[in-house]
């Protein structure tokens, strides 16, 4: 049988080609590449690395090299560094550059508020494309695994089972060396320095975590000291950073994100200041899970006068009632008179005391008629009869509950939102962990880059495609009228920037100004 038959490797071309015409013209590598060179670097905040005896290498090829590695499931510096030798897209990219893994890793490590910078430069090229709606964005969270494991992460309570544990081997190990001798007692000599060892280890630990008041249960992680151990689902539990993020619904492209180590409960009202900021508008709704349902929260979107519909959760078991008709959601306020009307009709009143929690303040509203109600045992099970509390943050409790009861098939558009990004950094590009350690801005830029490769790819996917030297080139010959058919957008619909205004809003983005645009905001 025949086979198809290859060249033959020693075989000289009389016609060579150059290295530009082995990458496709449609190929998103010359994406990424146009991209970058739209882009004053150093405005951005790029520095270039120190070197000694030859040149530096140009920040700019280091982040093209960075981008098309998180747009290829790549991010480690080590097999950036391969790629350079045997990738032809990453040769063309770079110019045959072969930097290596040092200098790789330090790009990334040293660039974080760059790196963001850029990500907020995709947005706004998003935006002046018209794929960001800016009418209906939803926010979510995912835990990003650390490079910090859950042995080397200690709080309080595990630092005292070590120290009670070796204390009781010092002790065991102290009676047993005054019957031992010869090679046993040498064994247990060991033993004993080892303990003590570890011993002065947790002892440094403790008093680190003793020293530390920001949190009630402090953590130290010693890999990654700014991880922290939380609930990842369920009774599932991980050393991790929490990503932020939020996505616009036109086209599941994410205009803002945040890295950080705590959970959601604090998380809403920083990310509804950021979306105004970066749409320049408040006029959209935001679409929130319950881990987000924080009444100080709600405040700060009432302020900021944004509408929110945040998924109510469940009443905890010990807030319920022994029947389900009695729990304090089926008690009516009345603004007026400030009382509560139960399910039986007695009114609850308030003797005006605020009581002081560690977040917020409450009144208390309680009437005598529990003595001698009938069904006071399917109500309460407590002594002194049914007490329902009142937050300051009530009232916009109870506004969000309203709108998520009016807008319920709307609310249902939240999880297709907001998972869209996280399906394609976890589950596609495997992208569930931090591959940097030791602080958190570096961890920082790694989330960065995930989340400016998964925009690029969007906007890579939805046909935009720019040439700013063409533009600038047309802006001068043409004065800046009737440009037509630059850029498509997508296979269904083609814009045609054929008006001066719209001709001077591309080119704001592709002469786009980082100390005028990202001077003091969201960095």
């Amino acid at each position: 049988m025949e086979y198809q038959q290859g060249e033959n490797r020693q075989q000289l071309a009389l016609y060579t080609s150059c290295l530009d015409d082995m990458v496709p013209q449609d190929n998103s590598v010359r994406f990424i590449d146009q991209f970058v060179e739209s882009i004053d670097l150093q405005k951005m905040g790029f520095e270039p690395l120190p070197s000694q005896g030859r040149p530096p290498y140009n920040p700019a090829d280091l982040l093209k090299l960075y981008i098309y590695g998180y747009m290829n499931r790549m991010r480690s510096s080590r097999q950036l560094e391969k790629e350079c030798h045997r990738n032809l897209e990453v040769i063309w990219l770079l110019k045959n550059l072969k930097p290596d893994h040092n200098t790789i890793a330090r790009f990334r490590k040293e660039n974080p508020k760059a790196i963001k910078r850029v990500f907020r430069y995709s947005v706004e090229i998003a935006k002046n494309f018209n794929l960001i709606g800016g009418l209906l964005i939803a926010g979510d969270s995912t835990k990003l695994r650390a490079q910090n494991s859950k042995k080397n992460n200690y709080n309080k309570k595990k630092i005292e089972r070590h120290l009670a544990y070796i204390e009781d081997k010092l002790k065991e190990h102290s009676l047993a060396l005054e019957q031992a001798d010869g090679d046993k007692a040498e064994a247990l000599r060991t033993e004993i320095a080892k303990h003590k060892k570890h011993h002065k280890k947790y002892t440094r630990i403790k008093q680190e975590l003793q020293a530390d008041k920001s949190s009630e249960n402090p953590q130290l992680s010693t890999s990654d000291p700014d991880s922290r151990h939380q609930i990842v689902r369920g009774m599932i539990t991980e050393v991790c950073y929490t990503l932020q993020t939020t996505v616009d619904d036109q086209n599941k492209i994410l205009i803002d994100y945040k890295l950080t180590n705590q959970n959601d409960k604090k998380a809403m009202g920083m990310m509804l200041r950021r979306a105004k900021s970066i749409l320049r508008t408040n006029k959209f709704t935001a679409l929130y899970d319950k881990g987000y349902h924080t009444g100080s929260e709600f405040c700060t979107a009432h302020q900021l006068d944004i509408k929110t519909l945040v998924a109510i959760p469940a009443i905890g078991r010990a807030s319920q009632a022994p029947h389900p008709k009695y729990n304090a959601e089926n008690f009516i306020y009345n603004q007026k008179t400030d009382t509560y009307t139960c399910p039986e009709g007695h009114k609850l009143t308030s003797n005006q005391s605020h009581y002081k929690t560690r977040n917020y303040t409450f009144k208390q509203y309680k009437t005598k008629a529990c003595k001698g109600c009938p069904v006071r045992n399917l109500c309460t099970k407590a002594k002194n009869g049914k007490i329902v509390q009142r937050s300051e943050y009530a009232p916009y409790i109870e506004a969000n509950a309203l709108r998520v009861t009016q807008n319920k098939q709307r609310y249902k558009q939240r999880q297709a939102l907001v998972e869209h990004p996280y399906g394609t950094l976890k589950r596609q590009w495997g992208f569930d962990y931090i591959i940097t350690k030791r602080k958190i801005s570096v961890a920082s830029a790694d989330a960065g880059l995930m989340t400016l490769a998964y925009n690029l790819k969007r906007l890579f996917n939805l046909g935009v495609k720019f040439d700013i030297t063409a533009v600038c080139a047309a802006l001068n010959s043409f004065l800046g009228v009737m440009l037509l058919a630059i850029t498509q957008l997508s296979t269904q619909e083609t814009l045609k920037i054929a008006f001066p205004r719209n001709f001077i809003k591309f080119m704001k983005y592709g002469n786009l100004n980082p100390e005028t645009e990202f001077k003091g905001k969201l960095v």
